[in-house]
């Protein structure tokens, strides 16, 4: 259940601030506002979170560099929330770590869809297994921690996902789709940079550590973890 859930929204414009708190409260869920970077830091800096809500175009600090400093220090669910419309700032804040992205004008549907999807992914995510290993990396589920050759790797949600699904199907060619509706819980249409982004992000990561090959990209189809 996600009654309760603390969800900070950092958004300038009232109205749509107001807008999004209504639609939490519909389900229960706490919303706090912050009208500024500055004020958003504060708030997390002073409380605990269970998601951000992230405008990007916010007086004095911009939402990119709030993203940077909240994903140096933590890994708490954040969903874009802007009037930026071009896939290239999409794939930016992704890469930067952000977990979703939703364009202004929204659907309150949607908003409340996606926030219950990441909600699920920051809770208990079924896996197969609580802990599961594939060559140098193991996998602790119910922790959300990852070593790779013995190291911590410090991955957002949606990494920590997409990695463990990875892992739970093995030297098998994955397609954009599958991985995105099997991970997303949405419906995939073809033109969305979502796994891609997310999959450069894990794979970054994983280089960080070592030179060994996990991820490779099967032409034409998607991915494959070998």
């Amino acid at each position: 259940m996600n009654a309760g859930k603390r969800i900070l929204i950092i958004e300038d414009d009232q109205e749509i601030s107001r807008l999004l708190s209504v639609i939490l409260k519909k389900s229960q869920m706490v919303p706090v506002a912050a009208y500024s970077g500055t004020e958003g830091l504060l708030q997390l800096q002073n409380n605990s979170f269970d998601l951000i809500l992230l405008d990007l175009m916010l007086p004095g600090k911009s939402g990119e560099e709030l993203l940077t400093e909240i994903r140096g220090e933590s890994s708490i669910p954040i969903i874009i929330i802007s009037a930026k419309v071009d896939v290239e700032d999409k794939v930016k804040v992704l890469k930067m770590g952000a977990d979703d992205y939703i364009t202004k004008p929204f659907n309150q549907d949607e908003v409340m869809a996606r926030i219950e999807v990441q909600l699920r992914k920051a809770g208990i995510y079924p896996q197969k297994s609580a802990e599961m290993d594939w060559r140098e990396l193991k996998i602790h589920t119910e922790k959300r921690l990852v070593t790779l050759n013995e190291k911590e790797m410090q991955l957002t949600n949606a990494e920590f996902d997409l990695l463990t699904f990875f892992v739970n199907n093995p030297e098998r060619a994955l397609s954009k789709k599958e991985i995105y509706e099997s991970i997303w819980k949405g419906t995939y249409y073809g033109d969305d940079n979502t796994v891609s982004v997310h999959v450069s992000n894990l794979r970054k990561k994983i280089a960080e550590v070592t030179d060994a090959e996990y991820i490779k990209t099967v032409w034409g189809v998607g991915f494959m973890f070998v």
